[in-house]
């Protein structure tokens, strides 16, 4: 019903979050619900079969009780009283199978009961569990929907990509200058220059070599 609900106001389960936590949230507490109705009934199955119990064993008491006064009142002689006793015998005696009938199917209804009781206990501290596990996925989901809004909202990518982009085109912008400075200079002038630097370079070592070197000065006495 509270899926539905859900459905109806345009907050479909299916999309996960906090619509689907509440969701399952109000389900966990229709189980808690349901496993406390089934405890009270398991309780009540008990005291049922308690009480048939209970019965039984009077009865096996008041039939034994019926037997030995028979047995005490013949041996006494009392031939009327251990005739009385013996008639309330047998009244009991004919009650004692169907209350034996009776215990026996309220102890199976209780152990079905108890077992049925126990799984849903198990189901319900899955179940618990699970919705710790579903809180806990939906806040970290929360989390990167959040940092994904985030990198949206600054244009982080975007400023990213531009970043690229500029550092790109002054690398291109440099690599071109560098090529038109390659092309736009003269390879004849080029060899020109350096040929008058190595015929200048050679005039001024010959020059050098012409140099006599400085006379020494005579010693001082």
């Amino acid at each position: 019903m509270v899926g539905s609900w859900n459905w109806l106001w345009g907050m479909p389960v299916e999309e996960g979050g906090k619509v689907a936590v509440s969701v399952a949230e109000e389900s966990l507490r229709t189980m808690q619900e349901s496993v406390q109705g089934l405890t009270q009934a398991v309780a009540t199955q008990v005291a049922a079969y308690q009480r048939a119990q209970q019965k039984y064993q009077e009865k096996v008491k008041e039939y034994n009780l019926y037997e030995s006064q028979a047995k005490t009142a013949q041996r006494n002689g009392n031939e009327d009283a251990a005739r009385l006793a013996v008639s309330r015998l047998l009244q009991v005696e004919q009650v004692l199978p169907q209350l034996e009938e009776q215990v026996k199917q309220a102890e199976q209804f209780v152990t079905m009961a108890k077992e049925k009781l126990n799984r849903e206990r198990m189901k319900l501290e899955t179940y618990k569990t699970d919705l710790q596990n579903m809180k806990d996925m939906t806040e970290i989901n929360e989390a990167l929907a959040q940092m994904s809004k985030v990198n949206s909202d600054y244009s982080i990518d975007s400023a990213r990509s531009q970043f690229e982009e500029a550092k790109n085109a002054v690398q291109r912008k440099n690599l071109k200058v560098a090529a038109f400075n390659e092309l736009s200079e003269n390879p004849a002038e080029k060899t020109e220059a350096d040929l008058q630097r190595m015929t200048l370079d050679d005039e001024i070592n010959r020059r050098l070599a012409q140099l006599e070197p400085p006379k020494a000065l005579p010693p001082e006495r």
